[in-house]
């Protein structure tokens, strides 16, 4: 997929950001939070990625890179370091998306 830059013509639909928390909702305690514009996503009150124009960005792991390997890294927005993006397929698959969202989760270190 390619990337779509996010900004005032690209509008967050809560409907598609409340399904993708869901879909991911094996790997822990999901919540968002709106924030530069966008909504972060968090596992068990850890930041772990970015919806932006309706697509999921995750934070860049070692753990989350080994069970997605192919995942092309990506900016979710203008500025943003870039990080896995996940296709629509990828959101689709519950299973997988929470065994990746746990995995980036875990691979984030100990909080500080």
């Amino acid at each position: 997929m390619a990337w779509r830059p996010c900004g005032p013509t690209l509008a967050y639909d809560s409907g598609t950001g409340d399904w993708i928390a869901e879909q991911m909702a094996g790997a822990g305690a999901i919540r968002t939070r709106r924030m530069f514009g966008h909504y972060g996503i968090y596992c068990d009150d850890r930041f772990v990625g970015v919806i932006c124009g309706d697509r999921l960005f995750l934070k860049v792991t070692a753990a989350g890179h080994g069970l997605a390997p192919d995942l092309a890294l990506e900016p979710g927005y203008d500025g943003a370091k870039p990080g896995p993006a996940i296709p629509d397929q990828g959101v689709e698959d519950a299973d997988r998306l929470a065994a990746l969202v746990r995995a980036t989760r875990d691979g984030l270190g100990a909080r500080r």
